[in-house]
């Protein structure tokens, strides 16, 4: 029965047995023949994707091989200018970029990387079907070695026909694009021995289209395009320009600072800054100021992309906006009638002459001393009851002298005498005594003065603009105290301190004082008309030929030896002998009276002791020469007192007599031997008559003139505030003070804020030589000026 079942010995089962091999065997070659064409449709769209991506790469390879060669034509034509610069740093850059780009030459060189860049994108990376497993199939399925020697041959021939159809040459081969990239690689390392390799490439057309591509894809608006980008010398200049208050505090002198700037900002791009401004800002700026010019680039360029600064921590922008039109002016000084010093007589006129021409309101803020006080300051042991009965004093002086009806206001503060210092210091908070609704514009006199002690609202967050006048060379005083070099030195930054803290503007009557932040140097101060009058009246009597001058020579000032007196007897006693038959009448009072007389009678020198007066008396009048040896004083009044009566006046070869050189009849001497010479002139010859321009330029109208112009008071008034420079540009505004912030006026505001901290220690103020209990007013100027205490709120002052 086995035998007859087996396939062997039964040819039925045999035969049917190969039949249905031979139809499973076919069903196999359908089922493959059917998946082949599958493979084979999605092999040739493999290969149209593949075909898309190399001639896209293709294409990118070509728009870089473009941008090489415009990047290499433009280095091949650019030189550097050698009396600008030296190629040291370029070829320095050079030479360690050189490594880099032989590195990549050398790896895009290599023979395989074609075949490797290929090999990835080749069919077999798309066509990885493991065939292992049919074939596996069909032989468990059949097991007919024929069949499976027929599949290979299929699979080879389809593998053989796929090989030609792509081409083993061009799949292995150089491709065009990657010959292309290395040879300009080597170009380019063959190149990069030169020095000015890169020194177009800020210039190169490659890099402007760069920029351009970037621009276009951040999207920038149309009014940005208008304003080229600030360059690296440029924001030098800035960073050099904003630390001027570092820079200050090290003795690196302003002008130093200024230079630089400028420097830096003479050309950009080989081309003057001002070629990068339009029209319209070209126009604003005046006589090439590198300064203004660089604040407007910036300003600019900030503005450009829609940046507004609103103000910073110690920043106050909201200001006062007069709302009936006129502006209002607040004169602040530190001494009053009827005390006959310059602080006191110099801001009275100021006041009457800025008045004068009803543009604008004026206050002037006097100190009010309680009655111990006045009888330690006033000639004469005259006092006042009450502040009113002081300013009806003040008006009648006053005009007396102008010969009109000034219209201004005069208010009063609470101040108290220092013995130590012979100065009235303020007390209490200054500012609080100009009401809010007037808090404009703030002419402080003497500004260091007044802020020594100062503890209350920053002057220049109150008032939309304040300049300081600096009338006294308060170093130079010092310097002759004990340990005077050390005093000088604290109160020279503390002076710095105060005055970029507090003031926007600063005048110095000279250069004989120190060099203060925001300072410019300027005579703002005139003499009394009645002074001018005096000198007609002596030219109309020359003219007549009448003898306009009966006396000799004189000196007048108060008697204090800083105020000249030391050197007036040492030159006297030097050149005794000299000046023999010499006399001379001293007119002054003052706290050192008594020595200066006594080291006179000592030395046995001939001088006339006479008790101080007005410079416009009658019995000084017939005096021909006057004679000034103060090298202490900014800016003596005496002397161009004495100029504008047609007097001879010798001093000092000193910058605080600069103004006065240009007047004939001022005799000015630089050794000891030299002033015997200039005094014998003085005394042998009549001075010459003032000529018209003369008389002007020492006038008030003249003064009041320069101080308008050099304080910036005429574009304030004008509604063109330096601190807020404006300009039209089609159609649209640029401010400039909120266009970026000002380091400077971080500086300034953190230096008030520590300030106001320190002045507020009465203990720190009594260290540093304070009047005990200056923090506030007392009782009796609450009783003399009808005030509150300090710690309510007064109405009548808006505080």
């Amino acid at each position: 029965m086995e035998i007859l079942n087996s396939p062997s010995r039964n040819p039925r089962a045999a035969m049917a047995k190969e039949t249905q091999a031979s139809t499973s065997s076919s069903s196999a070659i359908s089922l493959i023949r059917k998946g082949w064409r599958e493979v084979r449709d999605s092999a040739d769209a493999d290969l149209q994707l593949m075909r898309d991506r190399a001639n896209s790469f293709k294409n990118l390879a070509s728009s870089l091989d473009r941008e090489l060669e415009n990047f290499f034509n433009s280095a091949s034509t650019f030189s550097v200018p050698s009396s600008r610069s030296s190629p040291t740093g370029d070829i320095d850059f050079v030479k360690k970029l050189q490594p880099k780009i032989s590195e990549f030459r050398r790896v895009y060189s290599a023979p395989d990387f074609s075949k490797r860049v290929l090999e990835k994108w080749g069919p077999r990376a798309k066509l990885g079907i493991d065939l292992s497993a049919i074939k596996n199939a069909i032989v468990d399925e059949v097991e007919d070695r024929d069949a499976v020697t027929d599949f290979d041959r299929v699979i080879r021939g389809r593998r053989v026909r796929f090989k030609e159809f792509l081409g083993e040459e061009v799949q292995f081969g150089e491709w065009e694009p990657i010959r292309a990239l290395k040879t300009r690689l080597r170009e380019l390392e063959k190149r990069s021995s030169s020095s000015v390799l890169f020194g177009g490439f800020k210039n190169s057309e490659f890099v402007e289209k760069v920029r351009s591509s970037l621009k276009a894809i951040c999207g920038e608006t149309q009014d940005s395009k208008e304003v080229q980008p600030l360059d690296v010398p440029e924001l030098l200049a800035y960073l050099v320009k904003q630390s001027g208050p570092f820079l200050d505090q090290f003795g690196v002198r302003r002008d130093i600072c200024d230079k630089i700037v400028e420097c830096l900002c003479s050309k950009r791009k080989n081309q003057p800054l001002s070629c990068t401004l339009s029209p319209e800002e070209s126009s604003v700026i005046g006589n090439n100021n590198a300064n203004e010019e660089l604040d407007l680039r910036i300003a600019s360029v900030v503005q450009s992309t829609g940046h507004c600064y609103e103000g910073g921590f110690w920043t106050d922008l909201t200001k006062h906006d007069p709302c009936d039109g006129k502006r209002h002016i607040a004169i602040v000084t530190t001494a009053s009638l009827p005390w006959m010093t310059g602080t006191a007589v110099n801001p009275l006129f100021r006041a009457a002459y800025l008045a004068k021409s009803a543009k604008q309101n004026v206050t002037l803020l006097v100190p009010w001393l309680c009655e111990s006080d006045q009888e330690l300051v006033y000639p004469n042991n005259l006092t006042f009851s009450s502040p009113e009965e002081q300013e009806s004093y003040i008006r009648n002086w006053l005009e007396e002298r102008i010969g009109f009806r000034a219209d201004f206001n005069i208010s009063f503060y609470p101040g108290k005498f220092s013995k130590e210092r012979r100065s009235i210091m303020p007390t209490g908070d200054t500012s609080q005594f100009i009401p809010s609704k007037n808090a404009d514009i703030a002419i402080l006199e003497e500004p260091e003065h007044l802020n020594w002690y100062h503890h209350g609202r920053r002057w220049t967050d109150k008032f939309n603009h304040v300049v300081g006048i600096v009338h006294t060379n308060y170093l130079e005083y010092i310097k002759r105290e004990k340990h005077g070099a050390l005093q000088a030195f604290l109160v020279k930054h503390i002076n710095n301190w105060v005055i970029r803290a507090y003031c926007h503007k600063v005048l110095r009557l000279s250069a004989a004082t120190q060099d203060l932040p925001k300072s410019g140097v300027c005579n703002v101060h005139g003499v009394n008309p009645k002074f001018l009058r005096i000198g007609e009246k002596v030219a109309e009597e020359r003219e007549l030929g009448r003898q306009a001058f009966s006396k000799g020579a004189y000196f007048l000032g108060k008697m204090v030896w800083a105020k000249g007196y030391k050197e007036l007897i040492d030159l006297l006693a030097k050149h005794k002998n000299d000046l023999d038959g010499f006399n001379l009448d001293v007119f002054g009072n003052g706290e050192d009276a008594n020595e200066v007389q006594s080291a006179a009678k000592r030395l046995d020198l001939n001088l006339k002791f006479l008790k101080g007066r007005d410079h416009a008396d009658d019995s000084l009048q017939g005096y021909k020469v006057f004679i000034n040896p103060s090298i202490s004083d900014v800016l003596c009044t005496a002397t161009a007192e004495a100029l504008a009566m047609g007097k001879f006046v010798v001093c000092a070869d000193h910058p605080s007599n600069d103004f006065f050189r240009s007047f004939p009849n001022c005799l000015t001497y630089k050794t000891s031997e030299d002033f015997v010479a200039k005094v014998r002139e003085a005394l042998a010859k009549d001075p010459q008559p003032l000529t018209s321009e003369q008389m002007y330029n020492l006038s008030w109208e003249a003064a009041t003139q320069r101080f308008m112009e050099y304080s910036d008071l005429d574009r304030v008034l004008n509604n063109d505030n330096d601190n807020v420079k404006s300009r039209k540009t089609k159609g649209k505004t640029m401010m400039k003070s909120v266009s970026a912030p000002s380091l400077s006026e971080m500086v300034d505001g953190g230096l008030a804020f520590a300030h106001y901290c320190l002045t507020g220690n009465e203990i720190l103020r009594l260290c540093t030589g304070a009047i005990p209990g200056t923090r506030d007013y007392n009782r009796q100027h609450c009783k003399d000026l009808h005030l509150l205490p300090p710690n309510v709120e007064n109405p009548i002052y808006g505080w």
